[in-house]
């Protein structure tokens, strides 16, 4: 008697490919998120137990080599249905599009196929992982890989069920080590931007600010901007969103928050600026008031 049975996980991971181009990232290192991608019938939904020890493991490979990697889960919480499942490409990109804080740069989504056919005296696994690497901003398809299960595999013959998903998880963990191993050195390929070398203090990661100026009008802002790049610890920023009276950025300090309030406060001092600065969670918003007569 022969059982065959196909076990697929999906997941998107963030990486780049060696081929990505300079323009990948404006500012610094790309923000990474990994997420389960589940719209084929055939693949493990991404909350399944084995898409989820999969992705942890991709993630804390990046997460080791020092990447700014996000966590999905914690990100898309408050906007999108947390049970939502089956969710395609063009759905993930518009997700990520629609995140600002952190922006995301880089979606990448990996899919791992396994399968389980019993013989006389035991289950023989195949497993197969690939990815896609996806540019956020404008979908551009950046790189693809594949990694493949040796043929030595196996489980014990009497393993059924919860036993096979625990034997295919753990030895899946091993294709995703060896895709981080690959991810790690794509990334490495991206170049950072050194229009002003960050400030690195080794052993310390920056702490990362959404900087909200409302009322303000461009010729502040290019004002404002040129104090940003100059405060202690300053490592990179980028703008978000930027319009008339309205200007979003993403800053990455090493100073902590209540430094950071103080030197927002000095500078619309110094440019002889009125406003309001307030900070909740990791956000600041600054906002323009008429000077006092």
């Amino acid at each position: 008697m022969i059982l065959t049975s196909v076990i697929i996980l999906t997941g998107i991971l963030t990486v780049v490919c060696t081929s990505v181009s300079a323009d990948t990232v404006a500012h610094g290192k790309p923000n990474l998120m990994i997420v389960g991608a589940d719209s084929d019938e055939n693949t493990l939904e991404r909350d399944n137990r084995i898409s989820r020890r999969v992705l942890d493991t991709l993630a804390n490979e990046l997460f080791i080599e020092g990447f700014n990697l996000f966590d999905n889960t914690a990100l898309i919480r408050a906007t999108y249905p947390k049970t939502r499942t089956r969710r395609s490409d063009a759905e993930l990109l518009d997700i990520a599009r629609g995140l600002t804080k952190p922006p995301i740069d880089i979606l990448v989504a990996v899919s791992v196929y396994a399968s389980a056919k019993e013989t006389n005296c035991t289950m023989k696994i195949r497993a197969r992982l690939t990815g896609r690497v996806i540019k956020v901003q404008n979908g551009r398809r950046l790189g693809n890989f594949e990694i493949e299960s040796p043929e030595t595999w196996t489980a014990p013959v009497d393993c059924y069920q919860d036993c096979l998903l625990e034997t295919v998880a753990n030895k899946s963990k091993m294709l995703a080590r060896d895709a981080g191993t690959i991810l790690v050195k794509m990334l490495n390929s991206v170049p950072e931007d050194r229009s002003t070398p960050p400030i690195r203090q080794s052993g310390n990661l920056p702490n990362e600010y959404a900087l909200v100026f409302k009322g303000f009008t461009p010729e502040d802002i290019m004002n404002i901007e040129e104090y940003l790049v100059v405060f202690s610890g300053y490592k990179h920023y980028r703008t978000v969103y930027s319009g008339i009276r309205s200007h979003e950025f993403w800053y990455e300090s090493y100073i902590e928050s209540a430094r950071l309030d103080r030197n927002l406060k000095k500078m619309l001092t110094h440019l002889n600026l009125f406003g309001r600065v307030t900070f909740s969670s990791n956000e600041y918003i600054i906002t323009k008031s008429t000077a006092p007569k």
